[in-house]
């Protein structure tokens, strides 16, 4: 039999993947170890493997797949041209459809009368409590964007207006918001998106509790600290409005103890409905509610309450780690509205996590 590395390495498919196939019921292993746990195949079940490894790029449903890899293991062939045939027309009406909002939107952005305006200026120079800065980065650099094709996300946003210091990072996924305190500025309101090497290289300045400098210069931004230095040029980029998607309604909030709470998510239940990936990579889905005495509870499979959120579980990880306190408030809002991570002694400082729709 193959091995679950050897299955992920000739199929296509990640070992996560295989995982989260078998908790499906979508490509169940021949045989687990009963004391490892461990996964083997029969040498047949990599045709399909295959098979719903191609099924998976193409975008086709769980639940489509399903049919299709039954269709397939009898050979009922119109069965699974019938499958492959909506699937397309689904994928030919999408684009369709996509090309005719982009199309309206690129129309928009041509005849739009007053252009995106830059918030960068000339020289300001403002004094930030080391260890305020600190925190605040901290808080938020796990909501940094590594994706190329989004080059303005790819830093943290420093936001300076008046005495404050709001600085900002998302990856469109989630957003997170912190705020330091400024003294030598107080005037109109600064914008630059900082690199998150240059973000990585000003935090490290930042271990002592004596007041740091910043200066913004057009386009370069400088830290310095004890007579050591960290400056570099900002991203020639706009950074989205954050402060539009900032502003929620209020919801049903629930404080959780951190380290309870984490390690029920480590261990709880997953959504084993479909496949979720970003960037290539699958993760796994939690779905939350949260009760009538403000106690959060992890769903399992088949649960349909109507105000449970699904979220990426290693997301909400990262949120409640970089939360920095040993309870957390969470706020739940409508099942399509983003899950709120707050501090309770610190209004300021939050993170947003995108809900995933749910397809079961």
């Amino acid at each position: 039999m193959r091995s679950i590395g050897e299955m992920a390495r000739d199929s296509g498919l990640g070992v996560s993947a295989l995982r989260f196939y078998d908790r499906a019921g979508v490509l169940v292993p021949a045989w687990v170890d009963p004391v490892s746990g461990y996964r083997w195949y029969e040498p047949e079940q990599l045709e399909e493997a295959r098979v719903l490894a191609r099924l998976r790029r193409a975008g086709m449903p769980l639940a489509d797949i399903r049919l299709m890899l039954a269709g397939w293991s009898s050979a009922d062939t119109d069965l699974v041209r019938k499958l492959l045939q909506a699937h397309l027309r689904r994928l030919e009406l999408g684009l369709s459809d996509a090309r005719t909002e982009f199309s309206t939107l690129r129309a928009l952005l041509d005849h739009r009368e007053n252009p995106m305006t830059s918030l960068r200026t000339a020289t300001v120079r403002t004094s930030v409590s080391a260890a305020e800065l600190a925190a605040a980065l901290d808080s938020v650099r796990f909501a940094v964007s590594t994706d190329p094709e989004l080059p303005m996300l790819g830093g943290v946003l420093f936001d300076i207006e008046g005495e404050a210091l709001q600085v900002v990072a998302t990856d469109r996924y989630r957003m997170a918001v912190a705020q330091a305190g400024t003294a030598g500025h107080g005037g109109h309101r600064v914008q630059v998106v900082v690199p998150a090497p240059l973000t990585d290289a000003m935090r490290a300045l930042l271990s002592g509790e004596e007041p740091v400098q910043l200066t913004l210069d057009d386009d370069r931004v400088t830290l310095e600290t004890a007579g050591r230095q960290a400056a570099g040029q900002c991203l020639e980029h706009d950074f989205p409005d954050y402060r539009r998607l900032v502003h929620l309604p209020s919801g049903r909030q629930a404080l959780v103890d951190v380290a309870v709470f984490q390690e029920a998510l480590r261990t709880g239940p997953v959504h084993a409905s479909e496949v979720r990936e970003q960037d290539g990579a699958p993760y796994d889905l939690s779905v939350l509610k949260v009760a009538d005495d403000g106690t959060v509870t992890l769903c399992e499979d088949g649960d349909d309450d109507q105000n449970r959120i699904a979220v990426n579980r290693e997301f909400l990880l990262q949120a409640l780690a970089a939360g920095a306190r040993d309870h957390l408030i969470l706020e739940f809002g409508a099942p399509t509205a983003p899950l709120v991570i707050r501090r309770p002694d610190d209004e300021d400082t939050f993170s947003l996590l995108m809900p995933v729709r749910l397809e079961d």
